[in-house]
């Protein structure tokens, strides 16, 4: 079967460093062509990762009539005007996450063309690690999982850096909260009824430097996460059964096309000496979600997660906004 050719918008450095790689390692797919405003740096980047067709311009790229599938990796102001171009021309959409601003924002994506899919790129939902781990939860291995728990940080204070920009979308809970929301949502297999936020802003940048949540699931079941742009960097998943634990050690940013672990904990001993290690063979996790995606065209399928569930997870992320700003709970 001839692989899927992918264009990519932009030489976003997510792109060039993660997500092109793990494309080209695919098994299904390879980049065919790059853009960007600078032709220049389009041909570099072309250059450099044996990427045939450079543009100098998006709308160059979309006009290719070879180009089958788009990553867009532009900042999150852009996500939904390009991946609409995109779509309207019939060309599939993997967009990087979060998917929009807000929720209306994402929600422009219903217009989508039927037959074109949209999928946002939460790569960690493809890596062995997290299915893994959501299988032993589903085995009953730590009994009824009750409450996860998300730390995820970094130390960004670049003011030119669009993580660190409100009108692009900045910010600790856009940038990598969105990902503790779908660490809770992925292995409670439910969506949050009600949420509470707490922010603390860069008094310079507007942006949240530091985020944390407590998210209700219902039936007794709680992800609770605090992200940070500022703090140390560090990033941990546990998951706290009624009869055991579960700890994925590098949860988000797994070591492309390396061996992962995870740690199962029957609470014997409060030092951790008590923990099984399981050891997931080495994997691309950006090269899983591309073949995903391309498998889902390729066999008539819906996205493995199309535009609702990234609209899903914006109301969410509004929500936490909403409370931060009130004080109050919030139904997403």
């Amino acid at each position: 079967m001839e692989k899927a050719r992918w264009g990519v918008v932009s030489t976003a450095k997510i792109g060039i460093e993660k997500v092109i790689p793990g494309i080209q390692r695919s098994r299904l797919g390879r980049v065919a062509a790059i853009a960007s405003r600078d032709l220049e740096r389009a041909q570099a980047a072309a250059s450099r990762l044996g990427i045939d067709q450079a543009y100098g311009s998006y709308e160059d790229l979309l006009a290719d009539p070879d180009i089958e599938f788009i990553y867009n990796p532009l900042p999150n102001d852009q996500h939904v005007d390009v991946t609409l171009a995109a779509a309207r021309v019939g060309k599939h959409v993997l967009c990087e996450k979060p998917i929009g601003l807000n929720a209306a924002d994402a929600a422009r994506l219903s217009e989508v063309p039927r037959g074109v899919r949209v999928m946002e790129g939460f790569m960690v939902r493809y890596h062995p690690q997290w299915l893994r781990c959501r299988e032993l939860l589903q085995s009953g291995r730590i009994g009824t999982p009750r409450a996860i728990q998300v730390a995820f940080s970094y130390f960004n204070n670049d003011p030119q850096n669009i993580r660190n920009k409100p009108e692009t979308g900045g910010g600790a809970l856009m940038d990598i909260g969105c990902y503790a929301i779908v660490a809770g949502r992925f292995f409670f297999d439910a969506d949050p009824t009600r949420v509470v936020g707490l922010i603390d802003r860069d008094p310079a940048f507007e942006t949240d430097r530091l985020t944390s949540g407590l998210l209700d699931f219902g039936d007794g079941r709680q992800l609770t996460f605090t992200v940070s742009t500022q703090t140390v960097p560090y990033q941990r998943v546990q998951i706290l059964g009624t009869q055991g634990r579960l700890e994925i050690e590098i949860p988000f940013n797994a070591p492309q096309g390396a061996p992962s672990r995870l740690f199962i904990y029957d609470g014997a001993a409060l030092d951790g000496s008590d923990a099984v290690q399981e050891t997931l063979p080495a994997a691309d996790q950006y090269a899983e979600q591309a073949d995903a995606m391309v498998k889902a065209v390729r066999d008539g399928q819906a996205a493995p997660t199309g535009v609702e569930d990234a609209i899903t997870n914006m109301r969410i992320i509004d929500a936490l906004f909403r409370s931060a700003d009130h004080g109050t709970w919030e139904k997403p």
